[in-house]
């Protein structure tokens, strides 16, 4: 069981930074922090469709992949009673 916790401890640290840099990657829809660093400047260079379309499909299998394994790191400290201080 000490494998399984460290290769979801592995997996949830590389998905977390995965998911982090597919978010930045995203366009910005409006005001706020994407105008204030020039995303307000290529709104005429957007990308085409079926890049967008991809980006987010691989944001959500992400997302949901990360969630995944949060969700079986509980339940793995949770009922081998292994908890990290």
């Amino acid at each position: 069981m000490d494998v399984l916790h460290v290769i979801l401890q592995i997996l949830l640290g590389v998905t977390s930074l995965l998911l982090t840099l597919l978010i930045l990657l995203h366009k910005g829809r409006g005001g706020g922090l994407s105008d204030m660093f020039g995303g307000g400047m290529s709104s005429g260079l957007s990308s085409s469709g079926v890049a967008e379309k991809n980006l987010n499909r691989f944001t959500v299998i992400l997302g949901i992949t990360w969630g995944a394994v949060i969700i079986a790191l509980g339940l793995l400290m949770r009922f081998t009673g292994t908890a990290d201080s």
